[in-house]
């Protein structure tokens, strides 16, 4: 999948995931905020992947806390626009 493609459909996996964030997610812009939404798809997809297989369930449990992370990293970024500013 192209890179802006991931962004995309991780923008929209999260605006779906983060349903009172969704006006915010779908007008984001800055540079942060897209990489954000693409590290969240590759996660998911990396997960999704390995979902299913017993021997991978440390793993999967491992991406699901990623998955979580970004999820809050995105909050605070749509929150509070300096975020994006101090962690880059």
């Amino acid at each position: 999948m192209a890179r802006s493609n991931r962004r995309e459909a991780g923008r929209r996996r999260l605006a779906m995931r983060l349903p009172h964030m969704r006006t915010l997610i779908m007008a984001a812009c800055d540079p942060l905020q897209l990489e954000l939404f693409e590290a969240y798809q590759m996660a998911v997809e990396a997960r999704d992947k390995l979902r299913g297989r017993p021997s991978n369930s440390n793993l999967v449990r491992e991406y699901d806390e990623t998955c979580f992370e970004i999820e809050q990293h995105v909050i605070r970024a749509m929150q509070e626009p300096s975020y994006t500013q101090r962690t880059s």
